[in-house]
């Protein structure tokens, strides 16, 4: 993990592919332990470390979490996610090329629990909910397409079930029907900028995860990123 910006309120990580955030069956060290440490070690904290986590990234994406440093910065990124007051920009590197090279996606996502899976649909079925981003192509090579993608509602795996029912699929992503994995057993989703009003400050925070350190983000990259 890389720490992107800090203060007495929040703390902003990017998570290398892998490293999970919260902590889950498999007793791997979670994310919120790394920052507590870190936190710990640099202040020179005696006892346990306040550390809030508000949203999550899946295991094999990198990029952008925020976690709240106070229990009063917590409540409000709390609210602020959910009423979608926190603006996330994902970059995306997949297989093939959409029709369009902009759009907005909308389908109704139903999670399988035992599969660890969504399933996107055009219409409207029994325990889906309504699933909503938008995109933008903003490179290419002759075998992937690197699309900048706009969140509008947070569901399941929304990004790589949506991309993969366009006929994008992620690179590296096999659970939603790319050919073959990512060595390091990534999937090429970022999560690349995240802006908010400080929920205490309320000063504008806008922040940038570096790419990963790999050619290919490299070569997709528009020049002027």
């Amino acid at each position: 993990m890389q720490v992107v910006y800090e203060d007495n309120h929040i703390i902003i990580v990017a998570k290398t592919s892998g490293e999970i955030v919260q902590g889950d069956k498999t007793g791997d060290t979670p994310l919120s332990e790394l920052v507590k440490q870190y936190i710990k070690e640099k202040y020179q904290k005696p006892g346990e470390v306040f550390l809030g986590v508000v949203h999550r990234l899946d295991r094999p994406v990198s990029g952008l979490v925020v976690f709240a440093r106070t229990s009063k910065a917590l409540a409000r990124l709390n609210r602020m996610f959910a009423e979608g007051e926190v603006h996330k920009t994902y970059w995306a590197i997949v297989k093939n090329r959409p029709e369009q090279p902009e759009g907005t996606l909308t389908h109704w996502l139903v999670r399988n629990e035992k599969q660890n899976k969504s399933y996107a649909y055009d219409t409207e079925k029994p325990n889906s909910k309504k699933a909503i981003l938008k995109y933008r192509m903003i490179g290419s090579s002759d075998y992937y397409t690197l699309l900048e993608i706009q969140l509008l509602t947070g569901r399941h795996h929304q990004i790589r079930c949506q991309l993969a029912k366009m006929g994008c699929p992620i690179k590296g992503d096999l659970k939603y029907g790319a050919p073959r994995s990512n060595p390091d057993g990534s999937i090429s989703l970022l999560s690349r900028r995240v802006e908010f009003i400080h929920p205490v400050s309320k000063e504008q925070i806008v922040v940038e995860a570096p790419l990963p350190d790999d050619n290919l983000w490299k070569a997709l990259k528009p020049q002027d990123s």
